[in-house]
């Protein structure tokens, strides 16, 4: 955690009725204990879960350790693209690729921290086997295999960089991601086929209509389960909707202990829809598919841009569907890039927790 305070940002509420014809933000309070009834300190900071892949993770992870010194990452394990899939295919290991991008935004601001992100994000250059391998995918997987063990061997590589929160792979099985595509291929535009593997769905010209993971019944990892139910908030997304956000609900036990936790629970939009994978959705759509994939999820917050809502009615009518209060804040950064700027974000998670929250204050 970073000695750094996010500016502070407006937010402006918008409150639907939560299920039962209540507001969905007059719950009853739910005393300030831990799992197990131990009390909590007084002043404790919050524990946080961050559930998603990829630079979407990253952005949320970027803006969550400036806020919680307790934080775990749960990584999604499909992808199949680059170096990852090249190590995936030629070892049969784990995709390290997104578990490695979460390590990095997890490394603190001082030289130490900005030293190692940069080494484990490091590309090789060449003409041979090693290019475009990156440095951190290689020291994770080299320790998986002296380790034998997931979980030992990416919280090694937490210590090692001086990572402010822990890193854990959703699953310990590499996953396939598969999807029904509505024109896939231009030239059949109304047909729906099958499309296999992260990266082709991730690029898919045609309209997504859902997803599914192979195997079907993935087993989660137990850590991962373990740090949903005792955290006292879960963050999903933002990220690649599809192949990111929602494979977390596919895994059964992690979509139970979502379902199960006491903890609050607060989804955060995209800045913009994903040319191909979510192209032309509206933020209300992206509850929707969220919706049908995991009818069972309840939500306390919805987090948005304020600039990217148009129709905050509609949003809000979909937010309500899961319980949810909407949020909207300036959290994009200000060069015109669809990218979160963490400290905006920060802010933004920093006064969700408060306004929402069932402990505080923490700091």
């Amino acid at each position: 955690m970073t000695g750094r305070t996010p500016r502070l940002s407006r937010l402006r509420r918008v409150v639907p009725e939560g299920r039962g014809g209540r507001p969905a933000d007059a719950r009853a309070a739910r005393p300030e204990q831990a799992r197990g009834g131990k009390p909590r300190r007084r002043g404790a900071q919050p524990k946080v879960v961050a559930l998603g892949g990829g630079m979407g993770l990253s952005a949320s992870l970027a803006a969550l350790r400036r806020i919680t010194g307790d934080l775990t990452a749960v990584v999604t394990v499909a992808d199949d693209g680059g170096s990852s899939g090249r190590l995936r295919d030629e070892l049969g290991v784990l995709p390290p690729g997104d578990l490695r991008k979460a390590l990095a935004a997890l490394c603190g601001d001082d030289d130490w921290g900005q030293t190692w992100a940069r080494v484990i994000q490091h590309r090789f250059q060449s003409q041979g086997d090693l290019h475009e391998h990156a440095v951190g995918n290689l020291l994770i997987v080299a320790l998986w295999e002296q380790l034998g063990d997931h979980v030992q061997a990416l919280d090694l590589v937490g210590k090692l960089l001086g990572a402010h929160g822990r890193v854990l792979p959703m699953s310990a099985v590499p996953l396939e991601l598969q999807a029904l595509v509505r024109g896939h291929d231009p030239e059949r535009p109304y047909e729906v086929d099958t499309v296999r593997g992260q990266a082709t769905v991730a690029l898919t010209p045609g309209e997504v209509q859902s997803v599914h993971l192979v195997p079907s019944d993935p087993p989660a990892v137990p850590e991962a389960v373990d740090a949903v139910l005792d955290a006292d908030w879960v963050v999903l997304g933002p990220g690649s909707w599809f192949s990111s956000v929602i494979p977390h609900l596919l895994v059964p036990d992690l979509l139970d202990a979502l379902v199960e936790t006491k903890a609050r629970r607060v989804l955060s939009l995209n800045l913009a829809p994903q040319p191909g994978e979510t192209e032309g959705f509206s933020p209300q759509r992206h509850l929707e598919v969220l919706g049908r994939h995991a009818p069972k999820l309840a939500l306390d917050v919805v987090l948005a841009d304020e600039a990217a809502v148009p129709d905050r009615d509609s949003l809000t009518d979909a937010a309500k569907r899961f319980g949810a209060a909407v949020e909207l804040a300036p959290v994009a950064r200000t060069d015109g890039t669809p990218r979160h700027d963490p400290e905006l974000l920060a802010a933004a998670y920093d006064r969700i927790f408060r306004m929402h929250g069932r402990i505080g204050p923490w700091r």
